[in-house]
C-alpha cells in the first residue's frame, strides 16, 4: 500500500490557452499511466471540481512509497510536464502528501511535536 503522495492541483485555464491546457493535460495522464505501467508509480486518480468558490480546479493524486515520489519528482519528463502546466493553468502546485500507511507516521511526528511544546 502507497505511503506517500504528490498531489498536484490547478485552477483555472489561463485565457487563450485552454486548447493548449487540453493537450498538456493529456501528456500528463500519459506519463502517469506510463509510470504506472513501468512501476515507478503506485498509482494515480485524477478528479476535476465543482464550482466550489475557490481557486482549486481539479487535482491528480500520485500514490507509491516515499522514494518512489522522490524519484518522480526529479525526473526529467516531471519537471517538463509540470513546468509545461504551469503555463496554461493557473494556481499550479505540487505538494508532498502523506497517505496510508504515511498518515500514522505524519501523526506521529506532529504528536510528538505537540508533546514537545506541552
Amino acid at each position: 500500500m502507497a505511503e506517500a503522495g504528490l498531489f498536484i492541483g490547478w485552477g483555472e485555464p489561463v485565457t487563450g490557452r485552454e486548447a493548449k491546457g487540453l493537450q498538456v493535460f493529456a501528456e500528463a495522464l500519459a506519463y502517469y499511466g506510463k509510470a504506472e505501467q513501468e512501476g515507478r508509480i503506485e498509482s494515480h486518480e485524477t478528479a476535476f471540481l465543482g464550482p466550489h468558490g475557490g481557486d482549486l480546479a481539479g487535482f491528480t493524486l500520485v500514490r507509491g512509497s516515499e522514494a518512489q515520489m522522490a524519484a518522480l519528482r526529479v525526473e526529467d519528463e516531471f519537471e517538463r510536464v509540470i513546468a509545461r502546466a504551469g503555463l496554461v493553468v493557473q494556481n499550479l502546485g505540487v505538494i508532498d502528501a502523506s497517505i496510508g500507511d504515511g498518515v500514522q507516521d505524519a501523526v506521529a511526528v506532529y504528536q510528538a511535536a505537540v508533546n514537545d511544546l506541552a
